[in-house]
């Protein structure tokens, strides 16, 4: 089982240009070792929704490579999300489904099926070209690069020890730039990164 850290410290090493959207466990880890303006914390009431979002910009800007960082609970309340991401053709999406088996910043409430639920057998099921599954910080270490650069899209399953971070604020005690202000002027950046051409 890997550390969250084990999972974020790799791909922050590989990271170029890719646009990278977290939700819910994984947004104030990210927060913390990135500060770009093509980040996107989508925590704002839309849980489960992130996989939808960082699809939406993928369409939006083929020539860009779109991360969800997303969580099991979340994976499992839009399941169907798998099937639309085959069913859309994108080729420059890399969904992380980070599974540590709790609704952690809600309370550490147990997801159903945890423990039992294949998120890398479901996204093989519904035609995901590239799909990958780990529990050991090394392999996941040795593979991220080759993860962000190859054709997509991208199913990576992690098991992850469980966190501790709690409920997400929009204001100054957040570490994260793209907390410490409010989802309106975030996304005027974030748009405005989305449009610059490289």
């Amino acid at each position: 089982m890997l550390t969250r850290a084990q999972v974020l410290d790799p791909l922050i090493q590989h990271r170029t240009d890719e646009i990278v959207v977290t939700t819910m466990g994984a947004t104030r880890p990210w927060g913390r070792i990135s500060d770009s303006d093509l980040d996107f914390a989508s925590a704002d009431s839309a849980m489960g929704h992130a996989a939808d979002l960082a699809l939406g910009i993928a369409l939006a800007r083929p020539d860009r490579t779109v991360v969800c960082l997303n969580g099991d609970g979340s994976m499992l309340m839009t399941l169907g999300t798998l099937a639309t991401v085959v069913g859309s053709e994108v080729t420059n999406y890399v969904l992380f489904v980070m599974d540590n088996g709790v609704f952690e910043i809600t309370g550490h409430q147990s997801v159903a099926g945890s423990g039992q639920i294949d998120y890398a057998a479901m996204a093989q099921a519904t035609g995901f070209q590239r799909v990958f599954f780990f529990e050991d910080a090394r392999s996941y270490a040795e593979s991220v690069g080759e993860i962000l650069t190859q054709p997509g899209p991208t199913l990576v399953h992690l098991l992850v020890e469980p966190g501790s971070e709690g409920p997400i604020s929009r204001d100054d005690r957040e570490k994260g730039r793209y907390l410490r202000t409010s989802l309106a002027d975030w996304s005027r950046i974030f748009k405005a990164a989305l449009e610059t051409k490289d």
